[in-house]
């Protein structure tokens, strides 16, 4: 994910407590995290799981290169940090393996860490007193950097599973309103077709109302919404309305979660695009899943996860629909 607020990270107990921020969860074991810097900030941040400890060496090879990959589509790089969490068996042979591709790459290593539980530790320091084996202990919810990255926004989740709770599909009695809902939103859809209304300028009307909405829109209105968001050019045209808001962020994540379920794609992609252009990748990625998940060939969801797993700018955003074939547009 891109970065843009700026965060003072002088020592490897400022990244280990920033990381969780840079991401917006906190990393399980066996995960790995690659921090890209220009010298004087955080540009990048890109986390991936570790292969199992009994994995064949070509698959750490290969993570490797898909990571390098990833950081030189960024700009202005100087260095990086990579941090690995787990135990010492499984977590710091990967950290040297991947360590030695990147510098293989030409790319500078400022610091290799890894995270236990609360200890870190640095495998590149030699120094015993600042750096000792056993590990140093942190508490980041103490830290200066927990209470720099709040003042700017930025939240941490507990795991992945509480991010992916942002836009979870409702259920019981509110799942049963919204079945109901956008059975009686396809109707008024059919007899609008019938009738020869523009269905195009309706739908561009309608989101851009409910973008303006102030408050969470009632069942009908989000059941009328996904239901003309299944037009290619009324969801193309939120796609343009959408901007990288907070707000924007909440109002997809709201219609992702009540959608019915066939009609999960266009929102889920909508607000994949808001939380990449707010520079949350990990939301990004799982709200693009999650729209594949319904429907596998999605075409815009695809590009967008394709996209974010390279770790494209969002400003590259409008090349990647260009290669949309039209009729999904």
């Amino acid at each position: 994910m891109s970065f843009p607020p700026k965060l003072s990270l002088r020592s490897p107990a400022d990244v280990v407590a920033a990381v969780p921020y840079l991401l917006g969860f906190r990393p399980d074991d066996a995960s790995i995290v690659v921090i890209v810097t220009d010298g004087r900030r955080v540009v990048f941040v890109a986390r991936t799981d570790l292969p199992a400890p009994d994995a064949p060496d070509q698959e750490i090879r290969d993570l490797a290169g898909q990571l390098i990959r990833v950081v030189r589509r960024q700009r202005a790089v100087t260095d990086l940090v990579i941090v690995g969490y787990g135990d010492t068996d499984h977590v710091d042979t990967s950290l040297h393996a991947v360590n030695e591709a990147v510098t293989a790459a030409d790319m500078t290593v400022r610091d290799l860490l890894r995270v236990t539980g609360t200890r870190w530790v640095s495998l590149l320091c030699r120094d015993r007193a600042c750096c000792p084996p056993q590990g140093t202990p942190f508490d980041p919810t103490a830290s200066l950097i927990a209470v720099q990255a709040t003042a700017a926004g930025l939240v941490a989740f507990a795991d992945r599973a509480a991010v992916a709770a942002r836009f979870a599909p409702v259920d019981g009695a509110a799942r049963d309103r919204m079945r109901q809902a956008t059975d009686q939103a396809v109707l008024r859809l059919e007899r609008m077709l019938a009738a020869g209304t523009p269905v195009h300028e309706v739908g561009v009307q309608a989101v851009g109302e409910a973008l303006r909405h102030d408050g969470s829109l009632s069942d009908d209105e989000v059941a009328w919404l996904t239901v003309l968001l299944t037009r290619p050019s009324v969801r193309d045209r939120a796609v343009e309305l959408t901007e990288p808001t907070d707000r924007h962020v909440t109002f997809w994540a709201d219609v992702t979660r009540r959608a019915a379920e066939p009609l999960v794609c266009a929102p889920a992609t909508l607000l994949a695009f808001a939380a990449w252009r707010c520079g949350d990748g990990a939301l990004a990625v799982m709200a693009a899943e999650r729209a594949l998940q319904v429907d596998p060939a999605y075409r815009l969801a695809d590009l967008l996860l394709q996209a974010l797993r390279a770790g494209l700018p969002p400003a590259t955003f409008a090349q990647v629909t260009d290669r949309t074939d039209p009729s999904t547009r």
